[in-house]
């Protein structure tokens, strides 16, 4: 009896160039191909930053990925791995070479993706991108001083702020003075966070939640990996409202 062993990858990718473009996954929007294993190199000017812009998302959640690189698609550059069916916020590399990655298993497949890149220079700060359910009003380029501003469709409240400017941080680099907010539904709250940063509030924040409030969010990593929860701004009714953090050594009551 002999065995024959078969690798039936679908590869492709390749290097960009220039102050922007786009790139789509093989066979988008009718679905990549099964055992896929692209890549793509964006290179900008020196001195510069590439963002991605998601204009649609769909990979199969679990099994297939678009692992993204904080520069070449070494090991050491690995940033965070998308899947699933949600339109990710946009992504800015640190420096002028960002790098992804697709890889589908053998059976099921997805409609694929598609998004947009763009040059950033140092006054810019990029587009800061639309969660679900929000409207975004002002802007301009998106340069040092310009300032947008977040809502919500009927149906829905704002958690974070409102306002975001472009500002320039210690680096001298252009950055946003505080992350997106979300939209939550009304009288909810609380749900799962995935990716490799990310913001969670208080409803109503900046406000004050309401009483009887019982919230729980999940904070998911890659595999091996550990989470950091950096405290911006904390109040509660001390002795009477708290917030548990659990999966820490011992479990934390603040």
């Amino acid at each position: 009896l002999t065995l024959l062993k078969h690798s039936f990858i679908y590869t492709c990718g390749g290097t960009l160039k220039g102050r922007n473009g786009s790139i789509e996954s093989p066979g988008f929007p009718y679905g990549y191909p099964n055992g896929a294993n692209c890549t793509w190199v964006i290179v900008g000017e020196e001195g510069s930053r590439i963002q991605l812009i998601f204009l649609s998302f769909a990979i199969e959640e679990e099994y297939d990925f678009l692992s993204l690189y904080d520069g070449h698609p070494h090991p050491a550059n690995f940033r965070t791995r998308l899947t699933g069916f949600q339109v990710p916020a946009p992504v800015t590399s640190t420096g002028n070479v960002l790098s992804l990655r697709l890889t589908s298993d053998f059976a099921v497949s997805a409609h694929g993706f598609k998004l947009n890149y763009e040059e950033l220079h140092s006054t810019s700060c990029g587009n800061p991108g639309v969660p679900p359910k929000a409207v975004l009003s002002g802007g301009g380029r998106f340069a040092v001083g310009d300032r947008v501003r977040y809502s919500c469709v009927p149906g829905y409240v704002l958690d974070g702020h409102a306002t975001l400017t472009c500002i320039t941080n210690a680096g001298n680099t252009a950055v946003w003075d505080f992350p997106a907010p979300i939209c939550r539904a009304e009288d909810t709250c609380g749900g799962t966070v995935r990716g490799g940063s990310g913001v969670v509030t208080s409803p109503g924040y900046p406000g004050n939640y309401g009483n009887q409030a019982d919230c729980t969010w999940i904070l998911l990593a890659e595999p091996g990996d550990t989470i950091s929860v950096i405290f911006t701004d904390f109040q509660t009714e001390e002795k009477y409202d708290y917030l548990e953090v659990e999966g820490s050594e011992p479990p934390t009551i603040w």
